[in-house]
């Protein structure tokens, strides 16, 4: 995969840099927050090669994969620093609620790789301590310990740090003002009773803590504001920072600090209460609905409820179950589409995907093989809801904010409870082979199960040019002939002549004049792509004869283009025709060496 072109491609469909306020990416999607939404074409982002699927609420969520830090890289060095975070065009009409969980989420979601990569270097020294390879008493043991434990000691000060930059205030000053609260001294000064303007103060221990962070600057982005306002320029650089931590900190010993330390506490209560009311039934539940959860991204709601929980009582008894059970679910339904499906295909999709799952990351399960046949999907709900129950029944904890799968395992390890781990094993079998048996067992080909088995529903397309028949996969494009974009055939023209293999509505034309998109009456999308790279020639020699939304009838004239000028640039003039939708039925191209237009070329069954 080209990082760079697909970073281009994806930034001029989001309406360019422009465009784009903020930028922040998880383990498999970009998270864009967008001046004006309606510039972002998500119908196009989602036909992209690369990207497995776009979603729009509160952000442009774009689903990438594996190689998402790669593409962010690269959009990153594309935007060069232009984030203005204004906004501009339409007004967004965004519930309250909306809001909220976009607030949440951003200051939540960039915490977990740090808090991830500590428990894990936890769970693997106490495994290392189990089976004697390293000693607890001793300093390497104790120091590499710290080291894993840093991030949820030190939680308020990266929450200090993802709070200010959300909301966009000096990181560096709201990061001071929540260091103040652990500062060692005054930690043991509260220990013993503190005292602040004759005022006793409450004693609160801020370590691991979260939401006195959050509420403290809060209050402080807003103490900015007021006194950059009120300060003249020539002083504002110290003053106005030395105003706000004179105020913002001690209303945190007082009153906010105290107030977040409650609300966590009270938080991770109200978690604790469910899973002792409901059990096993809540993980179960959950599981079962994850499939849902992360295509829309709501899954993302349930991080503060995580890292509170592991800040607040070390382990987490709830959601990392549920997980574990969807992610095994997801590979063990791909696994068994793998052995079931002819479609080669979607073979090789679906044990890239599984494997993908196996190691705790879904989206390219989910977007590439589940939420696109029914029968899968059910196969992983059902898998996903008696893993869960057994992973519930067991009462299995995890200790880190992950991914759970094969690699991250090591987060069951407990000193407490020493068959944890092999409980979480246990329910992960169940959850892979309910879920392997339930698809095996329920799939049936497209082809089979949503058309009938006869030619009148078969589909026929004529030749769109003239010239040579060439299988797709011989075509000089990894993209087409990897069939990335789809199944189809391709033309060396003879004629530089493009006709509508179809009656058909023109659904988009590019800019470059070099492809162009038809959509049939009964859904079918097509393809036709004008050469090897002629994007580069930004429609010279091209001639198109439609517009976007016409009705075209079979055989109607789309584009003219000039082969002879098309090869003096050095570039391959071949024809290309693909069906885009995804995982079509059965495509039978006409077995001709030499094809006239009109001609019949390929039948969809």
């Amino acid at each position: 995969m080209d990082a760079r072109k697909l970073a281009e491609e994806i930034l001029k469909l989001v309406g360019t840099s422009s465009n784009v306020s903020h930028l922040e990416h998880c383990s498999t999607r970009l998270r864009f927050n967008l001046k004006d939404d309606s510039k972002a074409d998500i119908d196009k982002l989602k036909k992209i090669p690369g990207v497995l699927g776009a979603v729009q609420n509160v952000q442009t969520q774009i689903i990438i994969g594996n190689s998402v830090v790669e593409v962010y890289n690269e959009i990153n060095k594309l935007l060069a620093g232009n984030l203005s975070g204004e906004t501009e065009g339409p007004k967004k009409s965004i519930k309250l609620s909306a809001r909220i969980l976009d607030f949440i989420v951003s200051i939540f979601q960039p915490l977990i790789p740090a808090i991830a990569g500590g428990g894990i270097l936890k769970s693997f020294l106490m495994l290392f301590a189990l089976i004697g390879l390293l000693d607890k008493t001793t300093q390497t043991y104790q120091i590499l310990f710290f080291i894993g434990d840093a991030p949820l000691r030190f939680l308020p000060l990266l929450v200090a740090i993802t709070t200010a930059n959300k909301l966009k205030v000096n990181q560096l000053v709201a990061l001071s003002a929540v260091a103040a609260l652990l500062t060692p001294d005054l930690s043991v000064m509260l220990t013993k009773g503190a005292h602040l303007f004759g005022l006793t103060l409450i004693n609160v221990n801020y370590s691991y803590q979260v939401f006195p962070a959050i509420l403290c600057v809060l209050f402080y982005s807003q103490l900015e504001k007021f006194f950059t306002k009120i300060v003249p320029k020539v002083v504002r650089t110290f003053f106005v920072p030395m105003f706000s931590l004179i105020v913002v900190v001690p209303l945190t010993l007082f009153i906010l600090g105290p107030l977040g330390f409650i609300f966590g506490q009270g938080f991770a209560s109200v978690i604790m209460f469910m899973f002792a009311k409901f059990g096993w039934i809540a993980v179960a539940v959950l599981a079962a609905f994850l499939p849902f959860m992360v295509v829309t991204g709501m899954h993302k709601a349930m991080i503060p409820y995580v890292i509170t929980s592991l800040g607040q009582t070390g382990k987490e008894i709830i959601y990392n179950a549920a997980s574990l059970a969807h992610n095994i679910s997801e590979a063990g339904a791909n696994f068994a589409v793998s052995l079931r499906t002819k479609d080669k295909n979607l073979r090789s999709t679906a044990i890239s995907a599984g494997i993908s799952s196996l190691f705790g990351i879904t989206e390219p399960a989910l977007y590439g093989v589940t939420i696109l046949h029914k029968r899968v999907l059910y196969g992983v709900m059902i898998g996903s809801f008696i893993g869960g129950a057994s992973l519930g029944l067991m009462a299995v904890e995890a200790y880190v904010a992950v991914g759970p799968g094969l690699a991250t395992l090591s987060m069951f390890i407990s000193e407490k409870l020493p068959n944890n781990l092999l409980h979480a094993v246990i329910g992960l079998l169940i959850s892979f082979i309910a879920s392997f048996i339930a698809t095996f067992l329920l799939w049936k080909e497209p082809a089979l199960e949503d058309t009938d088995k006869n030619d009148s529903d078969k589909t026929v397309f004529s030749a769109p040019a003239e010239g040579k028949v060439i299988a797709l996969e011989n075509v000089n494009d990894e993209v087409f002939s990897a069939k990335l974009l789809g199944d189809g055939v391709a033309i060396f023209p003879s004629i530089g002549e493009i006709y509508a293999p179809f009656d058909s509505t023109v659904k988009m034309v590019y800019k470059t004049k070099h492809a162009i998109g038809l959509e049939t009456d009964s859904g079918q999308e097509i393809l036709i792509h004008i050469g090897i790279d002629t994007v580069n020639l930004n429609g010279k020699y091209f001639n198109v004869h439609v517009n976007e939304g016409d009705k075209v009838l079979k055989g109607d004239l789309l584009v003219t283009f000039d082969i002879e000028k098309i090869k003096g640039e050095g570039f391959d003039p071949t024809v290309i025709f693909v069906i885009t939708n995804p995982n079509p039925s059965k495509i039978t191209v006409k077995d001709k060496d030499n094809i006239k237009k009109m001609d019949n070329l390929l039948t969809i069954a």
